[in-house]
């Protein structure tokens, strides 16, 4: 498992990695204005790790409460998560292009 801070990646978020997935804590001390809306260049399966009042929103959508429940958030589709209390805890399955064991093609 490889362990980042955000400190070290610069992002709102730490990141642990897993075997297929990686888990990322938001605390809830990040400052609202960095839960920016953003794309990703994969398709991704998110949920909970815990019960929570943070929200997640895909483009043209309204907010909606996160779950402990598989959402899926297809490649290159704005989304933001939105604050709440406490610190967030999500679990990431990322979709990979090019099927390697290993990514290093920059896919993710």
């Amino acid at each position: 498992m490889v362990d980042q801070t955000s400190q070290v990646t610069g992002r709102p978020y730490s990141e642990i990695e897993g075997n297929g997935y990686v888990v990322r804590e938001f605390s809830q001390n990040t400052p609202t204005f960095e839960l920016v809306w953003h794309r990703d260049k994969e398709d991704r399966t998110i949920s909970t790790l815990h019960k929570t009042d943070w929200k997640f929103q895909l483009e043209n959508d309204i907010p909606r409460k996160l779950t402990q429940t598989d959402l899926f958030i297809p490649k290159e589709t704005y989304h933001r998560l939105i604050k709440g209390t406490g610190d967030l805890k999500l679990k990431i399955y990322k979709d990979m292009d090019c099927n390697c064991k290993n990514c290093t093609c920059n896919a993710s």
